[in-house]
């Protein structure tokens, strides 16, 4: 039971960090129809501004945190301007595919040029590393953290795209772009407002999940995949489908990993073979 317990832990953790990551690229394909391979890019400005912010400026955790993803944000938006917005709308996703791969590629050798080609550490707070007794574990207390962050990023996602006026804007812009511009709904800035967040949900996902999640040179290339399956098995778009997919995926994993190391991913992926034969469209995918 004890082994249970702990198995099941651990999966929490991992998979809160995989949804609070992949959420953003969720909305990116699922809400903008945009297949954004640079969102793992994103995510790794995030944890190298964290990083640099606690052991060069001198930031405190909470204010690292706030100077990454703003930092990350910053960067990407002039990028959604000028680079993205080319690429909205097209029915061919190839020209997604080689623009978002090519920031990916610019934005790791930007980084390694500037912070060195190292793994970058993020130094925890005090509070933050001390263990807490669950009764049947002891567990790190940012493993709770990550936790309860990553359900509240759930619900407070789930509430701005589905209780807010920015979200039915936004779902106006996604159904029907022609008829929401006409209707006098700014869907360049609604867009924009929607790639920011995405990108601010990536950056604090890449900070608060740097202990499970290391943040080294080619962090956006390693995870990719990763990051892309949380959104198939999901459902592009569906916030209750990627933080299912997030939590059976990092089930399977940390399971696998627990009981049959030498077996690598294997049970990862055909977990996702399985659920994507099941469900094409992921769990919650929309038609």
């Amino acid at each position: 039971m004890g082994l249970a317990l702990g198995i099941a832990t651990d999966a929490l953790a991992y998979g809160m960090v995989l949804y609070i990551i992949s959420i953003g690229l969720s909305v990116t394909m699922g809400l903008m129809r945009v297949i954004n391979l640079a969102h793992g890019a994103f995510a790794m400005i995030g944890g190298y501004l964290a990083s640099w912010g606690l052991q060069s400026l001198g930031l405190g955790y909470g204010t690292a945190i706030l100077f990454a993803v703003a930092g990350a944000v910053l960067i990407a938006l002039p990028l959604e301007r000028f680079l993205y917005r080319r690429v909205y709308g097209t029915h061919d996703p190839l020209p997604q595919v080689l623009l978002t791969i090519g920031i990916t590629f610019a934005i790791i050798g930007i980084a390694n040029s500037l912070f060195g080609p190292t793994l970058k550490p993020i130094p925890l707070p005090e509070i933050f590393r001390g263990p807490v007794d669950l009764g049947f574990r002891t567990v790190p207390a940012h493993r709770l953290v990550v936790i309860a962050a990553g359900a509240a990023v759930a619900l407070g996602l789930w509430l701005l795209v589905e209780r807010t006026d920015f979200g039915i804007r936004l779902r106006a812009a996604v159904d029907d772009a022609r008829m929401a511009s006409a209707l006098g709904i700014r869907t360049d800035v609604i867009y924009a407002a929607a790639f920011a967040l995405s990108v601010a949900l990536g950056a604090l996902g890449g900070v608060l999940g740097a202990e499970i999640l290391p943040i080294e040179p080619y962090y956006a290339l390693r995870y990719m995949v990763t990051f892309l399956v949380v959104v198939s098995v999901g459902g592009a778009g569906s916030i209750g489908g990627a933080l299912g997919a997030a939590l059976l995926l990092g089930l399977v994993d940390v399971t696998a990993k627990y009981l049959a190391p030498e077996y690598g991913e294997f049970f990862f992926y055909l977990a996702v073979i399985a659920v994507v034969a099941a469900f094409p469209r992921g769990l919650l995918g929309r038609a």
